[in-house]
């Protein structure tokens, strides 16, 4: 009788067949794996990238290679281009004359074909429009903004922060030296007066930090401090610095200067600074006489005992100049001054001795008195008015303390002040008098038109724009118009394409 077969037992079975089994598993889920991330080391992925803001919902991250940032953007003029922000091309010209590019290439360290120099253009242009938020807001992409800028997008908060935290404020500071020498050279500068003045801007911070209080019945608050210096006869600004509001104006004043001296480099003693009464100590005007080439005149404070002090003058040491009005000029020591003597300046108004009002000044020079007093230090008060006028461009809002990302946001807002000083000359009235806002508000995002390539040349056609005929004057046949002034008509950040504008 046959036998039937022999059974293999279920563990003999099992242990036989685990070993290539298991390889056999762990190979297919190793390959599955990696295979789903081959794309990831593709050569296009490798390079650069930058977050930015395509939609109002929508973000991703924009390839920031030289080859992608050329072909983006070509494409992007190929398509042409509409929206309402083509008054602001009107700069792009300004930017050639001034050498915009060039200070931002030595200011990022990188190479010209870099997306760092394009994204302090992008600063540059936010500053312009006057308008805060923009980039939380993402409302720029897509009108045209962006290839302004060399991008075909609108750079996110982080990457612009990370390009700004990536420099210091002493790079800051040599972007202003080099853009004020431009000036000088340029005729922005005549300086022979300058109006130095703080600058307070709020701040919501939680940082503790000194608060500070600008009058005795306003509530202490924390507030950023920048130091202004203007020429007071062209009302353009030279150079600032910044610093919490726990820096003095006697601690914040002479590294000012010294910038000052830097850019306009005077004669010793030519030019003079017109100072406001809480730049009077003895430790500043100390400092002015012994470092600095400059001669400063400021108010002095009208104390009680200042005023018996001036009410004692004998009336024979006033030489009166016109009705109501007398002057008196004497040598005088400012309290522990280590250098002096100066120079008191004292003018007397009223006609009545019971009804006269004295105001004191302290001048570093014996110079005419009357001149200084009623024809050069009202002139300081152009300060105020440049304040008022400009501080939109991103001198009213502190959106950070951390100073080397301040110093470079506030120095990419005085580059774009200097293009639209460059455009109110060549516009003229009424726009000469706008202030930033209602230049950015009514040209620069007011103009509807288009943008479209012919041959090597970017042409920006601006309809219903207000005063075309003049405009023509100055845009149409841009390129000649700039080779005649020697300026290169081509567009470095647009890949070298010539610029020209239509007007209909």
């Amino acid at each position: 009788m046959a036998m039937p077969p022999r059974k293999s037992s279920p563990k003999n079975c099992v242990s036989a067949a685990s070993p290539s089994a298991s390889v056999a598993s762990t190979a297919s889920s190793l390959s599955s794996a990696f295979k789903k991330k081959l794309y990831q080391y593709r050569p296009d992925r490798t390079g650069p990238r930058i977050q930015s803001f395509r939609t109002r919902k929508r973000d991703r991250r924009e390839k920031a290679d030289p080859l992608s940032l050329e072909r983006d953007v070509r494409q992007l003029l190929a398509q042409k281009i509409s929206g309402d922000m083509m008054g602001l091309w009107l700069l792009a010209p300004e930017h050639l004359r001034l050498g915009t590019w060039e200070l931002l290439t030595r200011w990022t360290h990188q190479p010209v074909e870099a997306v760092e120099t394009r994204l302090a253009l992008q600063l540059v242009h936010e500053a312009a429009m006057c308008v805060s938020g923009i980039r939380a807001a993402r409302s720029l992409n897509q009108t045209g903004f962006e290839v302004l800028n060399g991008l075909a997008f609108v750079a996110s908060d982080q990457a612009v922060h990370d390009l700004l935290a990536a420099h210091t404020v002493a790079e800051a500071e040599t972007l202003q030296i080099e853009l004020g020498l431009l000036r000088r050279a340029r005729g922005h500068f005549r300086g022979d007066l300058l109006a130095i003045d703080p600058h307070r801007i709020r701040s919501f911070t939680q940082r503790q930090m000194c608060l500070y209080r600008g009058e005795e019945k306003v509530k202490p608050f924390r507030a950023l401090q920048t130091f202004f210096c203007l020429d007071a006869d062209t009302c353009q600004p030279v150079c600032f610095t910044s610093g919490s509001a726990a820096l003095s104006v006697t601690q914040a004043t002479p590294p000012l200067l010294r910038l000052s001296a830097a850019i306009l480099n005077p004669p010793p003693k030519h030019t003079l600074v017109l100072a406001d009464t809480e730049h009077y100590s003895t430790a500043l005007v100390d400092q002015v006489v012994a470092q600095t080439p400059f001669d400063i005149l400021l108010p002095m404070p009208r104390g009680k005992r200042a005023v018996k002090e001036l009410r004692l003058i004998p009336e024979r040491n006033f030489i009166p100049r016109w009705a109501g009005f007398a002057t008196c000029k004497r040598p005088y020591r400012i309290k522990k001054s280590l250098t002096g003597p100066q120079t008191q300046f004292v003018q007397r108004s009223g006609e009545k001795p019971d009804a006269y009002t004295f105001d004191a000044f302290l001048s570093t020079r014996d110079s005419d008195e009357v001149q200084d007093l009623t024809l050069h230090f009202p002139k300081r008060w152009h300060i105020e008015e440049f304040f008022n006028a400009n501080q939109a461009l991103g001198w009213q809002r502190a959106g950070t303390l951390n100073l080397n990302i301040r110093y470079g946001q506030m120095s990419m807002a005085l580059l774009a002040q200097t293009a639209i000083h460059q455009l109110r000359q060549r516009l003229g009235q009424p726009y000469a008098t706008w202030d930033a806002e209602h230049l950015a508000r009514s040209i620069f995002n007011g103009i509807d038109g288009d943008i479209r390539v012919h041959h090597d040349t970017v042409i920006v056609t601006l309809y219903n724009a207000p005063q075309p005929d003049l405009l023509r004057q100055h845009y149409e046949n841009l390129p000649q118009k700039l080779a005649a002034e020697r300026v290169d008509p081509r567009v470095p950040w647009l890949f070298n394409f010539r610029l020209d504008f239509r007007f209909r």
